[in-house]
């Protein structure tokens, strides 16, 4: 990631634009601003982005449709929704179509560069030296590699991961057969306390399902009522030799 991260910011509420681009701009982000649908393709088209801020409703088209062209042509692109407060499932397709964050208007600025700051770190591999051995998981039919943040199956393909499906899957691979309630996934995860009606750790658990589903043992992930979710599959850490 760059000294300066790039973000993109689209609504069309032209207050919420001039206040976050002087907001972001002197908390140290670099940052670009679209009106409309069409404003942010061209600003896509002509530059690289960090992370994007994108408001769900728009006058020429949803940010929802923006957010799923997105995770085919750019899939590691963070992608924070900001949507009315009474727009529950707008949030929760958003999450199912790849975005990494969500905050409901109207909101605190201080509130979205603590949510831009964690997507970040989460998405963004440790400049850090490697060590001489890295640790690894193989898990079921996969491999994970938590300082590249790479995912393969057994063939060596790459599974594509969002920043947030990465970090949830890590965590049920420290814990395997750990029985994880949504409350202890939710602050493993994004260190914030679970509003009554959040539904990001089941939208992201279902997201892993589907991404793992031919793991040829059955399901990777088991859902206990009233409890959370368990890791069934049989888990290895070791160290590469690289």
């Amino acid at each position: 990631m760059q000294s300066q991260p790039h973000i993109l910011v689209v609504d069309d509420d032209r207050e919420i634009r001039t206040l976050l681009q002087r907001y972001l701009d002197s908390q140290g982000f670099r940052v670009t601003a679209a009106a409309d649908r069409r404003e942010c393709e061209q600003r896509l088209g002509s530059g690289q982005f960090d992370l994007i801020v994108l408001d769900v409703m728009l006058p020429d088209g949803s940010g929802l449709d923006i957010c799923r062209g997105l995770r085919d042509r750019k899939p590691h692109t963070p992608i924070i929704l900001l949507t009315a407060l009474k727009e529950d499932v707008d949030r929760i397709i958003g999450l199912e179509l790849g975005a990494d964050d969500y905050l409901g208007k109207p909101f605190n600025p201080r509130e979205l560069i603590a949510r831009i700051r964690a997507v970040l770190r989460r998405s963004t591999p440790e400049e850090a030296p490697a060590p001489p051995r890295a640790r690894i998981y193989r898990f079921a039919s996969y491999r994970l590699e938590p300082e590249t943040r790479k995912v393969t199956d057994a063939r060596g393909v790459a599974v594509d991961l969002t920043g947030a499906e990465f970090d949830l899957l890590q965590v049920f691979l420290d814990r395997p057969g750990r029985l994880l309630s949504r409350d202890q996934l939710l602050d493993l995860t994004q260190g914030r306390e679970r509003d009554p009606l959040e539904r990001s750790v089941d939208v992201l658990v279902s997201r892993l399902r589907r991404k793992f589903s031919d793991t040829g043992d059955g399901p990777l992930f088991k859902t206990v009522r009233n409890g959370g979710y368990q890791l069934t599959a049989r888990v290895e850490t070791v160290e590469s030799h690289a």
